[in-house]
């Protein structure tokens, strides 16, 4: 989840969020999704969602070039503020 630096509607914010889908390319990510906050109960504008099939594939993508290219390019300069949440599916056995 994060809130970019760019006005509302601007079209930085609509080149950031287009930039993103470089992510889609690397080979481990599955299910990517740019997504627009609708709760009024959360500050952040803007999430995006993907899935690994292991830790190991989280890990390539984490390292990967494209990857850390768009943080370095993108991420960083651009946004104002984010909460990263890193799950795995709950089991109780």
């Amino acid at each position: 989840m994060f809130t970019l630096k760019h006005e509302c509607g601007s079209d930085e914010e609509t080149e950031f969020l287009n930039a993103a889908l470089v992510l889609n390319t690397i080979e481990s990510v599955q299910k990517f999704e740019r997504l627009r906050q609708t709760s009024a109960k959360c500050k952040h504008r803007f999430g995006f969602s993907m899935e690994f099939d292991s830790a190991e594939a989280y890990e390539f993508y984490n390292q990967h070039p494209s990857h850390t290219q768009f943080v370095e390019e993108h991420w960083i300069p651009e946004v104002a503020e984010f909460q990263e949440i890193d799950y795995e599916l709950y089991s109780d056995a």
